[in-house]
């Protein structure tokens, strides 16, 4: 599994990681054994929020013995982010997740809340060793040249957005701002939304032919082409152990120039929207 220096925050982290959206809705233990499975192939970057149900308490039997091996991420959600309920929100993900600290906690998405209380928020998270690093969710480039008025340089960890090769938007300004700042760019539901490209369509014939000629499967050439940037990881989620393993497998794969170009012209990443896509 490469790895990739994550933002300013000095650790190494693994390319692909592990999204766990919805994995409290299946079985238990097949979730259980998807992320350590996951773990066991290398991919260490575990993100989870709490929104997201019970992924929280899936997760922390997951790692149960394992936490060293973990960078461990989660949220809070904007309704929470206040100074005070940003701190509370994470006190009770720790308790949820049977740990004494994250590597990095983010904002989900922007609301109401000043950013400057979340930020103190979480800087007193910092200094309290509850967070190592924190970073947002869902922010355009004018919420993140907001955020970094606020919080100042190398403070801003990651930026986690929506990125598939049928939703490429982030190219246009935010990777590029992530790249100027040294921040992290995670994306979140790689595959699309149940809209992986179907190898009848014409991009899908594209992606098939490279999976083939490259020994790989359609979704680990995606995964490989949407990590293909100094600054980008993944966290696909695995609803088994071979699916995990599959995800795991396009950490070591790397695309040429010559098939990225032939994706890039399959999957055009057309105009810049006016807002900034998100599940």
């Amino acid at each position: 599994m490469n790895t990739k220096s994550f933002g300013n925050t000095g650790a190494n982290v693994s390319v692909i990681g592990q999204g766990t959206w919805y994995l409290d809705h299946g079985d238990r233990k097949r979730a259980i054994a998807a992320l350590q499975r996951g773990l066991d192939l290398g991919m260490t970057h575990i993100d989870t929020a709490e929104m997201y149900g019970d992924a929280e308490l899936v997760i922390a039997d997951a790692i149960a013995g394992r936490r060293d091996e973990v960078f461990l991420v989660s949220k809070v959600l904007p309704s929470n982010a206040s100074r005070r309920g940003t701190i509370t929100a994470c006190e009770r993900s720790l308790k949820r997740l049977k740990t004494d600290s994250l590597d990095c906690y983010l904002l989900h998405w922007r609301g109401s809340y000043d950013l400057a209380d979340t930020v103190a928020a979480f800087e007193e998270l910092v200094t309290s060793g509850k967070i190592k690093s924190w970073g947002v969710s869902n922010f355009d480039a004018d919420d993140l040249d907001e955020l970094l008025d606020v919080a100042g340089e190398g403070k801003i960890a990651c930026n986690q957005v929506l990125y598939h090769l049928k939703e490429r938007a982030i190219e246009h300004a935010v990777i590029p701002w992530c790249e100027r700042h040294g921040v992290a760019v995670v994306a979140y539901s790689p595959f699309g939304h149940d809209d992986f490209p179907d190898e009848r369509s014409k991009g899908g014939a594209v992606l098939a032919r490279i999976a083939e000629a490259r020994r790989a499967t359609p979704r680990q050439v995606a995964l490989s082409f949407l990590t293909r940037a100094a600054t980008v990881f993944a966290i696909p989620k695995a609803s088994s152990a071979d699916h995990a393993g599959e995800n795991a497998a396009a950490g070591d794969l790397v695309l040429t120039k010559e098939e990225i170009s032939a994706l890039d012209a399959a999957f055009p990443r057309g105009p810049k929207p006016r807002s900034l896509p998100m599940l």
